[in-house]
């Protein structure tokens, strides 16, 4: 590989080192703690030469899209790249709901994929598939390694992109020679790419413009979006709202980055946020828009979408702003410095908002808020899911770290439990993947080990990956699961209810396993709830064992629906309450 024609004397702080001994030396190299994967004949170089050191440890899964989403909830709840690694083909594909569930939320993860020999690429190979174009569509990036001596440099650039700029997921695929090649090993300290330059620090003119109409509201808005959280600005932005005295709402993947039992806090907005956020955000005359993307579920019809607002956009992706809704002053750029440079530029103009104006504005919303639109019955006879979520709020003091799956239990849990820091929120969110909830929750487990980690789940999600009982029992994960089953895909029959004339196609789980008996098969403990009066007894039985998976199968009612909930088509005004709720 080498020209050897004369004495070949090695630099001093290079080695020579196979493609897979490359790989994983890079990883050592970003600081990477846990690789999530599943071994294949297209990898096993690399686990080889992972089993031959010490400083990065394997999670073993039991299917690579588990890994994705483990990798997935190990970055949200850090801040730090998850890394995944599976074989060619099906490991390929299996992988990519996972990915794509990153690349929803712009979560940073980089996914090492094995290939077939650069020989035989093209050829249907056994275990072949194109890597790159599968997943093109839903990356950030992705390479394709065909000579060892680029490995190091394109693992180096990997990272950097996953974790810069709006972060994403990127796939680096690798050949099975490439693994078995030799070359120099030398990491770059850092990189540089041409046509990849991400601007962090908004234009001082802009700010300028926002904080003089942001001053001059009578009735503002704060929306804030996943891109807070993703972007560390929660100090950032709870010293923005408090300076200015103006209502927050959050978004589904930006709960936690302003703490929710701040009396400023009107609640998540969006199709099943609250009737004063949506109502807020209908009626106001600026909206601060800060890392959020102004996504369908968030603006109902677009039409009728902040009909009288002025809106400021901050966001590190130039690519979101006035895509879905045109703004009057876009500011590019991290959002934390964004939020310094505005709360500096504020302070320098002297001025203050309105107080007259503003303490009507809060009038109002506290009109709205009187409505107590999440009003549940808590005298059922019946096991309310959002009782449920309440008493998980109570008995884990509100510092748990709660992932979810995907339906009506996620939207209760982002209804009922108050977070009040960033990270600790685990959602798909874009993609609405069920599956996620359980393996999201080992990636946050095996990141906080002395942390309180549960996974609020359905009986139709949990199934979707439930062989992952097995991975938390392997690294002994004690995980709390908490199973709201409504022997109904809930939020299907849901909307069969309302839009379909109760015609409940296909949306019955009427085969559900014993889920106490099959917890304790994996060797975890499971518990059976069906009655209201034993519900905190039980989530209290449960956290109190610190060193054990504890499976709760909480029996909820049926009937339960989601409220208030935005119909598609319909503007953030025109949302439906419980039929025992008026509107004020």
């Amino acid at each position: 590989m080498y020209d050897t024609g004369g004495p070949f004397t090695m630099p001093s702080n290079q080695e020579m080192l196979t493609g897979a001994e490359i790989a994983v030396r890079c990883l050592a190299e970003e600081g990477v703690e846990f690789i999530f994967g599943y071994p294949g004949g297209s990898v096993l170089h690399i686990y080889d030469a992972l089993f031959k050191q010490n400083k990065i440890e394997h999670i073993l899964v039991r299917h690579e899209q588990a890994a994705a989403h483990a990798a997935d909830g190990y970055a949200r709840a850090t801040g730090k790249p998850g890394v995944v690694l599976v074989t060619s083909g099906p490991g390929v594909t299996n992988t990519v709901t996972g990915i794509a569930t990153a690349y929803m939320d712009s979560i940073p993860m980089v996914v090492i994929t094995g290939q077939v020999p650069t020989s035989l690429i093209g050829n249907d190979a056994f275990q072949e598939v194109d890597s790159v174009g599968i997943t093109r569509p839903c990356v950030k990036h992705n390479f394709l390694v065909k000579d060892v001596k680029n490995l190091a440099e394109t693992i180096k650039k990997a990272f950097y992109v996953a974790t810069t700029g709006r972060p994403g997921p990127v796939v680096v695929d690798i050949p099975k020679d490439v693994t078995a090649n030799s070359a120099l090993f030398s990491y770059p300290d850092k990189i540089e790419m041409r046509s990849y330059k991400p601007v962090v620090n908004g234009h001082p003119g802009q700010i300028r413009k926002a904080a003089d109409l942001i001053l001059s509201a009578k009735r503002p808005m704060i929306y804030a979006g996943g891109g807070v959280v993703l972007g560390d600005g929660s100090k950032e932005l709870t010293e923005f709202a408090r300076l200015l005295g103006y209502p927050v709402t959050l978004t589904l993947m930006g709960l936690g980055a302003f703490p929710a039992t701040d009396p400023q806090y009107v609640g998540m907005l969006g199709m099943h946020g609250t009737y004063e956020a949506n109502m807020a955000m209908h009626e106001c005359d600026v909206l601060i828009a800060i890392g959020a993307r102004f996504d369908d579920r968030v603006t109902g019809d677009l039409e009728k979408f902040c009909p009288y607002a002025k809106i400021v956009h901050m966001d590190i992706d130039p690519a979101s702003i006035s895509k879905n809704v045109r703004v009057d002053v876009p500011i590019v750029g991290a959002v934390d410095r964004v939020l310094r440079e505005t709360l500096k530029a504020l302070r320098e103009t002297g001025k203050m908002p309105d107080s007259d104006a503003l303490a009507s504005w809060w009038a109002q919303i506290d009109a709205w808020r009187a409505t107590d639109c999440l009003h549940f019955d808590r005298k059922s006879k019946l096991i309310k899911p959002q009782f449920v979520i309440e008493k998980l709020y109570e008995v884990t003091g509100g510092d748990a770290f709660i992932t979810s799956d995907v339906g009506q239990h996620q939207m209760w849990a982002a209804q009922f439990y108050k977070f009040d820091k960033p990270r600790r929120w685990i959602n798909s969110g874009g993609l609405g993947t069920m599956g996620f909830g359980l393996p999201s929750a080992i990636g946050v487990q095996l990141a906080h080990p002395n942390a309180t980690v549960a996974c609020v789940t359905g009986e139709a999600s949990i199934q979707m990956c439930i062989q992952e009982l097995s991975t938390a029992k392997q690294y002994e994960l004690p995980l709390k699961i908490i199973n709201l089953n409504n022997r109904y895909m809930g939020m299907v029959r849901q909307w069969q209810e309302m839009f379909y004339n109760k015609r409940y196609s296909h949306s019955y789980m009427d085969a559900l396993p014993d889920f106490v008996k099959l917890t304790e098969s994996y060797g975890h403990t499971g518990i059976f709830i069906d009655k209201p009066e034993d519900v905190e007894g039980a989530l209290r039985e449960a956290f109190a064992m610190k060193d054990r998976l504890v499976f709760m199968n909480f029996v909820t009612d049926q009937s339960e629906n989601v409220y208030p909930m935005i119909a598609t088509g319909k503007g953030q005004h025109e949302m439906v309450l419980a039929p025992d709720r008026e509107l004020a």
